[in-house]
């Protein structure tokens, strides 16, 4: 009875409407993405299940606070829920980030074997290392502008280097990358300082691979810098190549800040592998000897930007031709089963136009009469030979009497 009782609660569970994702993050819906974002992390760390881990309503809550924000962080999603609410999302699309830090070994190993496999695995940053964050007391290392610095950082763990800034570095622009030559998984972060002295994660960039290596960046260069997310083509790219073509550009989407104020600002490195630790170098640059990349960056984001907007128009276009070829590759097909069909019944009829069919000699008969030829030949050979033995015989066979005397 309780197991019936259970799936019978989960049933009208299941039933129960959808709250509006607004409401659920507690934004209004001219909110910014940042806001948005800002409110889901602080959210998702108080429901967390590792710090909630025998509260089945906080383990709820944690899930339809990560579909909300999965639905409002999508801009096209957005677009959707806002026009014609949930109808419009598909809900099964929805992925939730995986925190390896609160996985048992055989699921965290299950997770490893599925990357492996080219599925797309979202993680999220341990709360352990949020919450530390939050209270401030991790430790700080400085970060010198132009001095990288190459360490190794544990699974599920991070590593906090704090950068100043001028007020000239500031306008120039600033770049914090990290790269990885052992093609390890890492996140770079960003936190803001709260007034209480602790940190709050603002950006998070995944290390994506890049040649021979793994890296991440954050470009703060005065103007829109954008960033892929590749996940969601990902996802696509498994049912579709058509439609991950097509959905290639779709997560190409400018980053929440585009500059830093003049000051000391935070960053960390966060272990990101499934089993093992990643080393990595860490550094930071003022942009201001970078003129021609920053203009060069700027081209190439605005063409992008383009083929984004061509995309949409050509995949109509694609489409359509598509489906015309499909249905003249099945007539093509149609019509050659067609012709070979009418020809093989004009060559049925042109066969019948005859009285005496004619008689073939299977090859039975014919190895008969082959074998009956070569033994009538064996018998004629044996007579010529008897009788050619027999003459033979009367020329020479001459009986001799011998005397059978003694000697002398």
């Amino acid at each position: 009875m309780p197991a019936h009782r259970s799936k019978s609660e989960k049933h009208d569970a299941a039933k129960q409407p959808r709250r509006d994702p607004y409401e659920v993050l507690g934004v209004s819906r001219n909110s910014t993405d940042q806001e948005i974002k800002s409110a889901y992390r602080k959210m998702a760390l108080k429901y967390h299940p590792d710090k909630n881990a025998n509260d089945p309503k906080a383990a709820d809550m944690f899930k339809e606070v990560t579909f909300s924000y999965n639905i409002l962080s999508d801009p096209e999603k957005r677009r959707q829920y806002d026009s014609a609410g949930f109808e419009a999302v598909e809900s099964d699309s929805q992925e939730l980030e995986l925190d390896l830090s609160s996985l048992g070994a055989v699921n965290t190993m299950f997770a490893a074997l599925f990357s492996k496999l080219g599925v797309p695995i979202k993680t999220t940053v341990s709360a352990n290392v949020l919450e530390e964050a939050l209270n401030g007391v991790v430790t700080i290392r400085p970060l010198p502008l132009g001095h990288p610095i190459s360490r190794r950082v544990e699974k599920q763990c991070a590593h906090f280097y704090s950068v100043t800034i001028t007020e000239e570095e500031a306008r120039a622009g600033f770049v914090c990358r990290v790269q990885s030559s052992d093609k390890s998984k890492f996140k770079l972060l960003y936190f803001d300082q709260d007034e209480n002295g602790g940190l709050s994660l603002a950006l998070q960039e995944d290390s994506a691979k890049t040649g021979k290596v793994t890296s991440a960046g954050m470009y703060f260069l005065g103007f829109p810098v954008y960033r892929l997310d590749q996940t969601a083509n990902s996802i696509a790219a498994a049912k579709d190549p058509d439609t991950s073509f097509f959905r290639k550009l779709d997560g190409f989407q400018p980053c929440e800040l585009t500059e830093l104020k003049a000051g000391t600002h935070v960053f960390a490195v966060y272990g990101d592998n499934f089993f093992k630790s990643a080393s990595y170098t860490i550094e930071a640059l003022c942009a201001a000897p970078f003129n021609e990349e920053k203009e060069s960056l700027k081209n190439i984001e605005a063409q992008i930007l383009s083929k984004r907007a061509e995309l949409s128009k050509f995949e109509s276009e694609y489409r359509e031709v598509l489906a015309q070829f499909t249905e003249m590759t099945n007539r093509y097909a149609k019509e050659m089963q067609s012709i070979d069909e009418l020809l093989k019944q004009r060559n049925e009829i042109h066969a019948s136009y005859t009285i005496a069919p004619l008689k073939r000699c299977t090859s039975k008969s014919k190895s008969k009469s082959s074998s009956k030829e070569a033994t009538e030949d064996g018998q004629a050979r044996e007579k010529r030979y008897t009788r050619d033995r027999s003459k033979k015989k009367k020329w020479y066979n001459i009986h001799l009497r011998v005397d059978k005397r003694k000697a002398c």
